[in-house]
């Protein structure tokens, strides 16, 4: 069992570390909404790439009506703590219970 108890630990850290990850990738790439970057840049065309598929599912439902706010961002951070909380501590005490 303590196999399985360790996988699941890690898959948990791994999946913790990767929510972290891309949660700070939408918040530079809202910041830079405010800068107008070069759109040629490797880096901004890469953090582009990353977080505009998602933020394309989410303009879909929540258009973006009101003085042209985009809450995309704020809605992928959302659905990352809630990830985060609910799916990673499951995982945790799924884990320390067997």
């Amino acid at each position: 069992m303590f196999l399985l108890q360790n996988f699941l630990m890690a898959v948990s850290q791994i999946l913790d570390i990767a929510l972290t990850v891309y949660m700070w990738i939408v918040i530079i790439s809202s910041l830079l909404s405010f800068v107008n970057p070069d759109p040629y840049n490797p880096l901004v065309r890469t953090i582009y790439n990353l977080t505009e598929p998602v933020y394309r599912i989410i303009r879909k439902y929540i258009p973006t009506i009101v003085y042209n706010i985009d809450f995309a961002p704020f809605i992928v951070i959302l659905i990352i703590i809630f990830l985060k909380r609910f799916l990673i501590q499951s995982l945790i005490d799924l884990a320390y219970s067997l």
